[in-house]
């Protein structure tokens, strides 16, 4: 079965899909465009008409909420610069957004739901499992969740940075089957169309796991915080869950109807080939590393072609101050980041016992609860971080 006909029977077979929109997608100078917001309700509505579970994640809030602010006074236009003014448009602006969206949705019989969630929602298990329990109550009810960021109340280590890794995160929360990226670009280009005319647009990505996503994504979109390098980033995770994403044009007229009904359009990134538990996936990506391991050849021969844990032995230094527990990447003796782990020793006690067999342990630090420095089974290799 070739790319074509594999999409064709995937997107075929979608049955809860998150679509994630972008600011440039719902917004112009003057703010958000309700015109754009009636499209997009007008193609999701369609979709719902046919059975599909929806989730959107949606961007706009602070853009809405700076327009709002500058139709006032253009004194009013409040700065962006700092996380404060950031958070006080956001405000301003997401209950403009959800009204939108509201009003829009509600000409198609449809109930909406705004779910403002921050990572540590997301990062703490119990309110994760709240969160997934309240995102499926919603879609038995036939409503569809409306998700951003709660960007007043998140502080920077608790931001997801950008709504694609919100997205992502999402899937896994929904457990969706699709992932589909409306953007303001056709699609992934193997070069950045605004440094070289002569880029294309890449219909399919079969292996996104080895793009260089640093020369191919040098640019940002002018009023978004993510770019073509979240997106791709996003997709990664998504293929990591056995998850397909459709990165394509959100300005491309009824575009979520052309390519459920089999066009072309965008570009395919296929799910992976062996997907990872939503276990591994949420240990991964619900924290940011706090340290980093690095390993020996041999070391990364056992990780990445025999599926073994990380035992001391290979391990050849140590950075970062991290208790027991804690999620650290692993890389390997050139720097290259080969995954992220839960550590079973703090980095005090792996100072100690790194380059010596596990025999030694118990000598060392006068007991061995754990063999392994990192078990696989707590381990994410190729991570998308």
């Amino acid at each position: 079965m070739n790319s074509v006909s594999d999409r064709r029977e995937a997107m075929a077979k979608a049955k809860r899909v998150v679509v994630k929109v972008g600011s440039a997608i719902l917004t112009n100078d003057a703010g958000l465009d309700p015109r754009a917001v009636n499209r997009l309700a007008d193609q999701l509505a369609a979709l719902h008409d046919r059975g599909l579970d929806l989730v959107l994640v949606s961007s706009g809030a602070v853009s809405a909420g700076r327009g709002f602010m500058r139709s006032l006074s253009r004194e009013a236009a409040p700065e962006l610069s700092d996380l404060p003014g950031r958070q006080a448009a956001s405000a301003i602006g997401q209950s403009r957004l959800m009204h939108e969206y509201d009003e829009a949705f509600a000409r198609y019989g449809k109930a909406t739901a705004q779910v403002l969630l921050t990572r540590d929602d997301l990062k703490n298990r119990q309110r994760f499992l709240n969160a997934r329990n309240t995102m499926e109550r919603l879609l038995d009810w036939r409503v569809i969740p409306i998700v951003n960021e709660n960007d007043t109340v998140a502080v920077a280590e608790l931001e997801f940075g950008d709504n694609d890794t919100l997205a992502s995160l999402t899937i896994d929360l929904i457990q969706a089957d699709l992932f589909v990226n409306l953007t303001s670009a056709d699609g992934v280009f193997d070069a950045n169309p605004d440094q070289n005319p002569e880029a294309r647009c890449l219909t399919c990505i079969e292996d996104i796991g080895a793009l260089d996503l640093a020369r191919m994504c040098s640019g940002k979109t002018s009023v978004g915080s993510g770019g073509m390098y979240s997106k791709l980033r996003a997709a990664r995770r998504a293929a990591q869950l056995g998850v397909p994403s459709l990165i394509v044009s959100g300005r491309t007229p009824f575009v979520l109807e052309k390519v459920f009904d089999g066009e072309e359009l965008g570009t395919w990134i296929p799910a992976g080939d062996r997907p990872v538990s939503h276990r591994k996936f949420w240990l991964a990506y619900h924290a940011d590393p706090v340290g980093e391991i690095g390993v020996d050849q041999g070391a990364v021969k056992a990780l990445t072609s025999g599926g073994k844990s990380l035992l001391p032995a290979g391990i050849k230094r140590v950075e970062g101050r991290f208790a027991k527990g804690a999620l650290v990447r692993i890389a390997g003796p050139e720097g290259r980041a080969l995954g992220v782990g839960l550590t079973n020793y703090s980095a005090a006690d792996l100072r100690k016992i790194m380059g010596r067999k596990t025999s030694e342990i118990e000598c060392i630090l006068g007991q061995a609860p754990y063999p392994e420095a990192v078990h696989r089974d707590n381990l994410l290799l190729d991570a998308a971080l």
